[in-house]
């Protein structure tokens, strides 16, 4: 049945989280598995990812493996926030739009949220919700977030997060930064992940795994430990402290030892740009958005997307504007960037053709 229902050679633009497990990690799946390990995270490989991860984000690092990128968000964002906190956000971020209200459900924190046109804050933005502090009446602003890249495939410059922890440390606040996709953002500003994070002030943040190769798994990085409190307590309320965590240290370990997530970053990277070259051109499509990371958005005909979504699965980002996002992996090929584009001429042509016998 599973033989059926599987076709190996049909690849969308769905999502990164689509793609399989990068070689070297299902490598490293099978050799965890040999053996005995103690569970819950004291075992051989989680300690040796303390020293992974602080060779990429500094001595002081101290990183949590969990399950899933919401995981990773409630449980750094809880351990940052007091239960009367709340964190501010760009309208468009992942912890607003994407978590099915988890951060103020589980987290128990006041999401405020700035409406953004590129899917990026500034302190002049953040300024907007930052008010009201020792107002009994109001939710008290004590944590800045933001999504690197963000939501709309865009990037913070290293100055603009300065900037940003600049202006929420001088107010009290700290700030957490979801790097779900962070590995294409270093890939993208050849950048090394220190320079991104701990030397620009960021707090704690999360570094995804899943959409770069892992088969599941998120880590949880704590850059300032006077940021946070009961982080271990708070992973495991949270579901997110696997019982044999040691198979989702031992990906990450293998992803970055290896050099994997950047090299897998850069690809994705550099797909997404020849699919916006490929199709940038053709009439009926306009590349809506700058193409800095993995993620192509395009505004085509809605005729046009849905006979195309039934060839090559992608998400309809606005059906207002007909807006849709197409996302690179680390898997996605040359030949999968131009089947998809000859794709989208086809049903372009097949769409004026309709159009031409209505009129006609």
């Amino acid at each position: 049945m599973i033989s059926r229902l599987h076709d190996p050679a049909s690849r969308g633009f769905a999502s990164d989280n689509n793609a399989g497990i990068h070689p070297n990690v299902l490598a490293a799946l099978n050799t965890a598995n040999e053996g005995h390990q103690t569970a819950y995270g004291d075992d051989v490989y989680t300690e040796r990812l303390q020293h992974v991860f602080r060779d990429h984000f500094g001595p002081g690092a101290s990183v949590y493996p969990v399950l899933t990128g919401t995981g990773a968000n409630v449980v750094g964002l809880q351990a940052m926030s007091e239960p009367w906190g709340a964190v501010i956000c760009a309208e468009s971020a992942h912890v607003n739009t994407d978590e099915c209200g988890a951060p103020e459900r589980i987290a128990h924190v006041k999401l405020l949220t700035v409406p953004t046109p590129d899917g990026k804050l500034t302190p002049a933005l953040i300024e907007q919700q930052a008010g009201g502090r020792g107002d009994v009446h109001r939710a008290q602003p004590t944590v800045v977030t933001i999504t690197q890249p963000t939501e709309l495939g865009t990037l913070y410059t290293p100055q603009e997060i300065a900037d940003i922890c600049s202006y929420a440390h001088e107010r009290d606040m700290t700030v957490y930064l979801d790097g779900a996709r962070l590995a294409n953002a270093a890939a993208a500003l050849d950048a090394p992940l220190r320079a991104l994070t701990t030397d620009l002030g960021v707090d704690v943040l999360s570094f995804g795994g899943t959409k770069n190769g892992l088969l599941l798994g998120e880590a949880l990085v704590v850059l300032n430990p006077d940021a946070v409190r009961g982080t271990e307590f708070l992973r495991k309320a949270a579901a997110q402290l696997a019982s044999k965590m040691r198979f989702v240290s031992a990906q990450f370990i293998a992803l970055i030892e290896s050099g994997a997530w950047l090299a897998n970053a850069r690809h994705a990277n550099a797909m997404a740009r020849r699919l916006a070259e490929a199709v940038g051109t053709l009439a009926g499509v306009r590349i809506s958005r700058p193409v800095e990371s993995n993620a192509v958005f395009a505004v085509l005909p809605a005729d046009a997307t849905a006979r195309l979504q039934k060839r090559h699965p992608f998400y309809v980002r606005d059906e207002r504007t007909g807006e849709v996002r197409w996302m690179c992996s680390f898997d996605t090929t040359p030949e999968d960037v131009d089947a998809f584009a000859a794709a989208v001429a086809e049903e372009l042509a097949a769409a004026r053709t309709d159009t031409g016998a209505e009129q006609t």
